[in-house]
């Protein structure tokens, strides 16, 4: 038992530390802030929502959108949807939230949505090439735009966010 859990304990510090070392040699930052007045454009995919409806986030041209890539097997991914229906509610003329599911069928994304009652709340998407989450350089789960009215990535989140820290960021573009 003993050799088990020390096997065990050198196996799982080895993957931290290997994850950390990737991490600082990649770059990677839980946030991206895009300041001053050359920003990056947000990209013009072509998806479906669970209608079969092609949307672009050019459709949303003068509203912010916040981008969110997810799948039901992210549990982060999942504690977050009810927070970005919330957001939705709270800033329903000015911001339009949209959920990118990542890879996953059509009925596994729906039949998540149905069962958590959130369906109908937010946008969502379905992109089973994964074309969103490769052209924002994706390298975590979950992973946020948030776009301001011109089409321009001002914040680029790689972790988690409870919905006062998206509140926050969405108030920090329509400040700007």
């Amino acid at each position: 038992m003993k050799k088990t859990g020390i096997i065990t304990f050198l196996i799982l510090t080895a993957g931290v530390i290997g994850s950390l070392i990737y991490l600082s040699q990649n770059n990677a930052e839980p946030e991206i802030l895009h300041t001053g007045t050359k920003f990056q454009k947000a990209p013009n995919l072509s998806l479906k929502d669970y209608n079969g409806t092609t949307v672009t986030l050019s459709n949303f041209s003068g509203k912010i959108v916040v981008a969110n890539a997810w799948a039901s097997w992210c549990p982060f991914c999942v504690n977050e949807l009810p927070d970005f229906v919330a957001l939705q509610q709270e800033f329903r003329d000015e911001v339009v939230v949209i959920a990118i599911n990542r890879r996953e069928s059509h009925a596994t994304a729906k039949g998540f949505t149905d069962k958590v009652g959130i369906t109908d709340d937010i946008i969502f998407l379905l992109d089973p090439g994964d074309s969103f989450y490769q052209s924002i350089g994706g390298f975590g789960m979950p992973e946020t735009l948030f776009i301001d009215g011109k089409g321009n990535i001002r914040i680029h989140k790689r972790a988690p966010m409870e919905l006062e820290e998206m509140r926050e960021k969405v108030e920090s573009i329509l400040e700007n």
